[in-house]
């Protein structure tokens, strides 16, 4: 839970409509407290938890959490069917409370690839809640953002090639609804935990001006507290989009 004389410096005026996050060090975490890399997956799940809680209860409007990459399918074939697992464990185990809390199951990413069983479930907890309207939460699986854009631009050449799109027509409103991610907004808060600072293949075009928050934190060990700390950094920020301070103050 987290700190209310921390989370009472919120300004909720000033939210993020879309936070995205990183989900780095779960192998990490399960090193330095001498256990399998699987169980470091297992305590990133109880972080999911806590932070689609918080986020729910502030009432962002979308979550993305970027749960498996392209480059994930690497890994050895132990790790990935554990990893499915623990996906197909999740779903199951926090369907009803999505319901519950009005929070709609969204994913990005190549759905084909992931084995059957789990595609069935993903779909049956799209579909079910999919009238809800308080918080959007997407897990990117088999995702990549290079990808994406690659898969955007040859849906697009289909298009000019049909005689349904015309090439001067083509502008980044255009590109922008071949991607994966609409009808979301931009996200305008990126947490990456673990040390890393790097975006790594995530999010590449959506995230032209997110805000970008680093921290040490492993993702096991992120908290409510840490989140906090993320959002009143966030708070601190000038967005100005290419305008100059004068210009927003304007506005």
């Amino acid at each position: 839970m987290a700190d209310p004389s921390l989370t009472s410096k919120i300004d909720v005026t000033r939210l993020p409509r879309h936070v995205a996050i990183i989900m780095d060090g779960n192998g990490r975490w399960a090193r330095r407290n001498h256990l399998p890399r699987v169980e470091g997956h297992r305590a990133g799940v109880k972080t999911v938890d806590r932070i689609v809680t918080l986020c729910r209860k502030l009432n962002i409007e979308a979550l993305t959490l970027y749960s498996f990459s392209d480059e994930n399918w690497n890994r050895p074939p132990s790790e990935i069917n554990a990893l499915m697992k623990i996906l197909d464990f999740y779903l199951k185990k926090e369907l009803e409370r999505m319901k519950r809390e009005d929070i709609r199951f969204n994913t990005i990413g190549r759905i084909s690839e992931l084995p059957a069983e789990v595609r069935k479930l993903i779909q049956y907890a799209k579909d079910y809640t999919g009238d809800c309207k308080g918080m959007v939460l997407t897990l990117a699986l088999s995702y990549g953002g290079r990808q994406e854009i690659v898969e955007a631009v040859k849906k697009i050449s289909h298009k000019v090639r049909e005689g349904l799109l015309r090439p001067e027509d083509i502008d980044s409103q255009v590109l922008e609804s071949f991607l994966s991610t609409p009808p979301l907004p931009d996200p305008d808060l990126l947490i990456r935990t673990s040390g890393e600072k790097r975006i790594s293949n995530f999010l590449l075009y959506q995230a032209a001006y997110a805000e970008l928050y680093f921290t040490d934190v492993l993702w096991p060990d992120f908290s409510e507290d840490d989140l906090v700390s993320a959002l009143l950094d966030y708070q601190t920020r000038e967005r100005r989009f290419g305008l100059i301070p004068e210009q927003i103050v304007k506005a």
